[in-house]
């Protein structure tokens, strides 16, 4: 399949998920040959333009790796256009094509994150930003443009399972977007459980700390025909992803229903 007609069918999925009354559609950020999508934001737009009512969301954006100020100039006019529907998944990533691609140290994996994050939230909070990182050009007194419709406008932090990193969204009071990209899904829990623990220490209120969960999965008639249909791909492809990205290995098919 080509790029165009790929992008033309994800643009006809979100239209129908919009109008079978799904939440929320979001698309991932890759610089790979088997990923379509480089730049959400665009995508978003467009979909914007041909929905009326679903949310729509990066997942996730590669905020290590990007400009945190282009980043949310580009999600205010996606709010702006949707009326108020747009999002940011904002994470690491499951991939490291991104740094070399955009001039960046993988030594510098965590500090980027972490200063582009406090950056993005900073420019959310306040129209006029004064601020100063390692990785970046510093702000001083500098208006971003245009403001979304939304006030905040929703950040999410994506997770895909280290611990450090969910603290973190939990002691921001940040919604926590749970990436379940490979492994059983019940070792996740303690991470939920250590997200909400690490919400009430820093005080924020229990009723907002968000928990989505991200997974691959299949709908078919009945359990033996999902995995008969879905298992061989999916082994397929992640077993071709997996050399290039953690965590990212087939589980063991068992036996169905």
């Amino acid at each position: 399949m080509t790029a165009e007609q790929r992008l033309r069918n994800l643009m006809e999925e979100i239209e129908l998920a919009d109008q079978v009354s799904l939440d929320v559609f979001g698309v991932g950020e890759h610089h790979r040959p088997d990923f379509v999508v480089s730049a959400p934001a665009v995508l978003l737009a467009a979909a914007a333009m041909r929905t009326r009512r679903i949310r729509l969301t990066s997942a996730v954006t590669v905020l290590s790796s990007d400009d945190p100020v282009r980043v949310f100039q580009d999600f205010a006019t996606l709010d702006l256009l949707s009326g108020g529907r747009a999002e940011i998944m904002a994470g690491r990533g499951s991939f490291i094509e991104s740094f070399p691609l955009f001039g960046y140290d993988l030594g510098d994996y965590d500090e980027l994150f972490t200063e582009k994050l406090e950056l993005l939230l900073a420019l959310r909070d306040a129209t006029k930003v004064t601020w100063q990182g390692k990785h970046r050009a510093p702000l001083h007194d500098r208006g971003v443009y245009p403001r979304p419709l939304q006030e905040p406008l929703p950040i999410w932090i994506a997770v895909g399972g280290t611990p450090e990193s969910v603290v973190r969204a939990g002691t921001l009071g940040l919604p926590l977007a749970l990436a379940i990209i490979g492994g059983e899904p019940a070792r996740f829990a303690p991470l939920v459980e250590l997200y909400r623990n690490a919400g009430r220490r820093a005080g924020h209120d229990p009723a907002k700390l968000a928990v989505s969960i991200n997974s691959h999965a299949y709908v078919a008639d009945d359990a033996r025909r999902a995995a008969e249909e879905y298992f061989p791909p999916y082994a397929v492809q992640m077993s071709q992803i997996g050399a290039s990205a953690a965590g990212l290995r087939p589980p063991a098919r068992t036996s169905t229903p």
